[in-house]
């Protein structure tokens, strides 16, 4: 028979099992097709910036999708079709993009994705907030959220890169994006990975938008995170139902 301070051990790592299984399940949430990994807000308003996921454990890398920054925001992350592409600050106009299959993310969103429908994007959707509206209506009736992903060129675009200087402490968005470098891109063609929902803001999109994107240029040479774009002739690919 076991005594009361077994019995009250045992009581104490049930119970600690319990809130580790929960606090897992919260960490790492599947809606539908898309696997989201902590969130947002949580490294803008609680400062963790340390790693959450190292991308190379995601499994299967066929046709994997996914995006968000470095830890510590350091970088920039894009998953590819299974590709991992992580991009740093070099100076305030140029930058490093490395393909590294073991980047870790303080958040991160990503789906597998193999079969796609392909759509000629409108000429009418030229900026980002058009092209939100334009995949919004497109897509009331699929489910949600999801992954997707724009082929083609654009005009110009602005993207950024996390660069947050080593040790510093974060307990707001202003803070988190000190050392931010913005890139002007034109005349490029790109490829854009992004994921969209209307329910996950401050999760794995930011409180006015339901778009995520991060852009990569054909040629590997730049890779960010997608702030303004001005579309030109570009294929839009949402998941096949």
């Amino acid at each position: 028979m076991l005594n009361n301070k077994t019995l009250f051990i045992l009581l104490v790592l049930f119970c600690f099992n319990c809130k580790s299984n929960k606090e897992k399940e919260e960490q790492n949430t599947t809606y539908s097709d898309v696997v989201s990994v902590s969130a947002m807000k949580d490294v803008m308003w609680k400062g963790e910036l340390f790693s959450k996921i190292q991308l190379d454990t995601i499994k299967p890398k066929k046709g994997l999708y996914g995006i968000g920054p470095e830890a510590y925001l350091r970088g920039e992350i894009l998953i590819n079709n299974g590709k991992t592409y992580v991009s740093r600050v070099l100076t305030d106009s140029t930058m490093t993009v490395e393909e590294i299959t073991d980047a870790k993310a303080p958040f991160f969103v990503y789906a597998n994705v193999n079969d796609w429908n392909t759509i000629e994007l409108p000429r009418s959707v030229k900026s980002i907030k058009d092209l939100e509206t334009f995949i919004d209506n497109q897509t009331k009736d699929q489910k949600r959220p999801f992954a997707f992903k724009l082929e083609g060129s654009i005009s110009k675009a602005t993207i950024h890169i996390q660069n947050l200087p080593e040790g510093t402490k974060v307990s707001s968005p202003k803070e988190a994006h000190q050392g931010q470098t913005n890139y002007q891109i034109e005349n490029e063609n790109v490829e854009i990975i992004g994921f969209f929902s209307t329910e996950h803001q401050g999760v794995f999109t930011h409180h006015d938008s339901f778009l995520h994107m991060h852009l990569i240029t054909k040629n590997k040479k730049q890779m960010g995170h997608l702030d303004d774009a001005v579309f030109n002739e570009m294929s839009l690919l949402l998941p096949k139902s």
